[in-house]
């Protein structure tokens, strides 16, 4: 890892681990952190999962047919409170991939507790908004990571 570039976080196994530092821009006034700040972190898990796995999203946007991701559905359940200084960790678990959606199941922990749980629908959308198919090499290299089919 070079030590000038941030960490992504590791593999373990199928999941993604990215820390996350509770900082006091991510609090409301009593050192709570602040529910939309949940959706953000879980933002990062799953970027920084693409970029472990070898894609990167500026990569995405470069091919002659660019291609993004948009969130349609994000469910979060929220069990504790997170608060100023923890030390948190993004699990995050690509299930699978059907036509342009992705289904994604992340969580939040602190210690063995857990914070707050995502259920994540994303669509792979072109430059004018509208779904297609993720990009060849995409679907390939999350393969691997995905749940196993049941």
């Amino acid at each position: 890892m070079d030590a000038n570039q941030p960490s992504a976080g590791w593999l373990e196994g199928r999941e993604h681990v990215l820390p996350v530092r509770v900082y006091y821009e991510d609090t409301d006034f009593t050192g709570v952190v602040y529910h939309g700040n949940y959706a953000r972190f879980f933002e990062r898990g799953r970027s920084d999962f693409l970029r472990v796995a070898g894609i990167s999203h500026a990569a995405l946007l470069e091919r002659p047919d660019p291609a993004a991701f948009t969130v349609v559905k994000l469910t979060i359940e929220y069990k504790r409170a997170a608060r100023i200084d923890d030390g948190l960790l993004v699990r995050t678990l690509y299930e699978s991939v059907k036509g342009p959606r992705l289904f994604v199941r992340q969580r939040i922990v602190r210690g063995d507790e857990l914070i707050a749980t995502a259920d994540v629908e994303a669509a792979c959308i072109d430059m004018a908004g509208r779904p297609r198919k993720p990009p060849p090499g995409l679907v390939e290299a999350l393969s691997p990571l995905f749940a196993p089919a049941s």
